[in-house]
């Protein structure tokens, strides 16, 4: 059983995927070639923004909203802790300090009603997270930062391809961000991301920024970096958005029979939560057990991949715990010591998932 199966994927779009491979072999533009404004156009009608920018990673997405944004040293950027390392070193690497608000305990993303009592006159942007595949509340984000006026940059790494009240992920506030790291639901052969707006001078700074800050060749009116797509990941991921929509579907109804299977089966996990007006892509599927530890390792015991995602929260990190106070997200600390995620992908079985089913529920009596 495979964690994710993405050779599952290429068995269905192999003549796709190879076709436009070879067409940028044979034209030669490697970098920022003519697949990447065919996938940014497809992508921004996807979300249903006016503007797509594709860039060499999500990391790098979140960089550059932030300076597109002009954060600068000594600025302070509101955000989660229980997320991947990138959400806050890019704050970090501007100079500017990463402020952690806790968590939701059913959605685990950011809790709207404790933003507002950490803004402070420093605070120059708000940066929620869509954690596992479910978007954060974003309407009441959006209304705590326009009360304030501040930008909202999503972090929609994990969540491209969710909706919130039928709008799509990364085309919800200020700037969206998404990556398309291969083991995202909708990934590359490699790294890659793309940033989403509808404020045309902002994608226009976001391009600038996205090649060294030139706004033509050898001009560079703003300090940039090497951001660029490049030609082949777009035109894998152009053979991939074909098969993404039927991909949602499957996640979502993979997603779905974990839940019912999972609380069918057994009395003390924690399935996920989505919110009323939301629809997941389970980027994860993030269950909450107690003993972790031999859970996991019961698991592996019967060929049953498991990770965990995340162990420790950012605030706890030694590259920020001598300025945070673990203490002070309390949810984060708990739930980052209880959650697992267990295979998930749009191929898996229905009778891998009963078998992962049944054998949590062995678990949980061995354990009782």
């Amino acid at each position: 059983m495979q964690f994710i199966d993405l050779k599952a994927q290429y068995r269905f779009i192999q003549e796709d995927v190879n076709r436009r491979i070879q067409t940028v072999l044979e034209h030669g533009r490697y970098i920022m070639g003519p697949e990447v404004t065919e996938l940014e156009e497809a992508l921004a009608a996807y979300v249903g923004v006016n503007h797509c920018i594709g860039v060499s990673s999500g990391t790098d997405a979140l960089l550059m909203a932030m300076m597109a944004l002009n954060i600068l040293p000594g600025d302070e950027v509101i955000t989660t802790p229980f997320t991947f390392i990138a959400t806050g070193e890019t704050i970090a690497l501007l100079g500017a300090t990463p402020v952690f608000v806790d968590i939701d305990p059913a959605t685990y993303n950011i809790d709207p009603d404790l933003i507002e009592e950490a803004i402070t006159p420093k605070t120059r942007a708000i940066m929620p997270v869509s954690l596992y595949g479910q978007c954060a509340n974003m309407d009441a984000i959006n209304d705590i930062a326009h009360r304030h006026g501040l930008p909202v940059i999503e972090d929609g790494a994990q969540s491209f391809g969710a909706t919130y009240k039928g709008k799509h992920s990364c085309g919800l506030s200020t700037i969206g961000c998404t990556s398309f790291f291969p083991s995202k639901p909708l990934g590359g052969y490699g790294d890659g991301g793309a940033l989403f707006t509808n404020d045309e001078a902002l994608a226009k700074t976001l391009r600038e920024i996205r090649d060294h800050g030139q706004d033509r060749r050898y001009h560079h009116p703003r300090l940039g970096i090497n951001g660029r797509l490049d030609s082949l990941q777009a035109a894998v991921l152009l053979a991939k958005l074909e098969q993404f929509y039927k991909e949602v579907e499957l996640r979502q109804t993979i997603g779905d029979r974990y839940t019912t299977l999972i609380n069918e089966h057994c009395s003390n996990i924690i399935t996920p939560t989505v919110s009323k007006g939301n629809s997941s892509v389970y980027a994860q599927y993030t269950i909450q057990v107690k003993n972790r530890e031999k859970v996991q390792s019961m698991l592996s015991n019967s060929e049953i991949p498991t990770a965990i995602h995340y162990p420790v929260p950012l605030n706890a990190q030694p590259i920020f715990s001598a300025h945070c106070n673990p203490a002070d997200t309390p949810v984060s600390q708990a739930v980052a010591a209880r959650v697992i995620s267990l295979p998930m992908h749009p191929y898996l079985e229905a009778e891998d998932q009963k078998k992962i089913a049944l054998t949590l529920k062995e678990i949980e009596n061995r354990l009782e």
